[in-house]
Parts: structure tokens; C-alpha cells; sequence
């Protein structure tokens, strides 16, 4: 069952659209188990959420997205986890990760325009007690986001080089 489930998320992460008689007739299994499987890692935030990957580059909209290294010194008895609690609930944050490296946290924040992006930082994330400075980077255009190639600069059949 371990191992279905393995393949079963697999699945699901790259086709969140597929039916529980679609992904049991992939899985070679009886589609009640598959549903009661996809139920069960919902309750269990195993599945965490759907997502739908949108082409921000065609859709007509404007949308200002950057990527922030933040510094942060580590809590006595909590760590990070009471600062990425608080960054995480601010609805600019769209991905949040703890790091190895130079920076402690990196987020993926979007807005409509870039003095949004400045304001959340300024007036939110850098006054969080233990937050010791960031690194703004404005993403200019996006090639391939989850899995997903979203550019359609190249040829058809272009290959990338292999070299030994």
C-alpha cells in the first residue's frame, strides 16, 4: 500500500485533474482503494492542496513576483519555526522555505507591482523581531515553474547538448 501511495502522489503531482478511475486503471488498482487512499492522505495533509500552473507570461494581468533571501538569528527553544510562522501568514508569501547557505529563509512573494513588493518588505518582513536583513530579487520571466515549461521561445524538437 506504502508503495501505491508513493505512485499514487507521483501521479497526482504531475496531473492533479487525473479521475480515481483514470489513476486505477494506471495503478492497476480497485478504484475505491484509490479514493479512500486520496481521502485519507487529504485528512492527513499528506495532499496538501491542488494547484493550477498558470502562464503569468500569455495571461493578460499584471503580476510583480520576487524571490527574498532573508537573515534571520535561530530562537532559544524554537528555532525558526515562530518567525516562518509569522511570514507565512501574510498572503504576499506564496512559498516559504528554511535554507542552507547565506540565508536562513527563501520566499516566493507576489503583488501587483513592485512598490507592493517593497512595502511588504519594508513595513512587514524586515521589522519581525530576529529578521536581520533580506535580498530582494525580482523575477523578470519565468521559463519552467513546477515541472511546467512555460516559454515557447525554442524550436520544436530542439535538443539540449549532451557533453561527457
Amino acid at each position: 500500500m506504502i508503495r501505491m501511495l508513493k505512485e499514487l502522489l507521483d501521479l497526482l503531482e504531475k496531473n492533479a485533474r487525473y479521475t480515481t478511475t483514470d489513476l486505477a486503471a494506471l495503478l492497476d488498482a480497485d478504484e475505491d482503494d484509490i479514493a479512500r487512499t486520496i481521502s485519507k492522505a487529504e485528512r492527513e495533509n499528506i495532499i496538501a492542496g491542488y494547484h493550477t500552473v498558470i502562464n503569468w507570461n500569455k495571461a493578460d494581468s499584471e503580476i510583480v513576483k520576487a524571490v527574498i533571501a532573508v537573515n534571520c538569528m535561530p530562537e532559544r527553544d524554537a528555532g525558526y519555526d515562530r518567525v516562518a510562522n509569522i511570514i507565512a501568514k501574510y498572503p504576499e508569501v506564496d512559498s516559504l522555505y528554511l535554507m542552507s547557505g547565506k540565508a536562513e529563509f527563501l520566499l516566493r512573494v507576489s503583488a501587483r507591482t513592485m512598490r507592493e513588493v517593497s512595502n511588504f518588505v519594508a513595513h512587514k518582513l524586515a521589522p519581525i523581531e530576529g529578521v536581520n536583513g533580506t535580498e530582494t530579487m525580482f523575477i523578470l520571466k519565468e521559463y519552467k515553474t513546477s515541472g511546467v515549461l512555460l516559454s515557447d521561445d525554442s524550436e520544436d524538437g530542439e535538443r539540449l547538448l549532451v557533453t561527457p
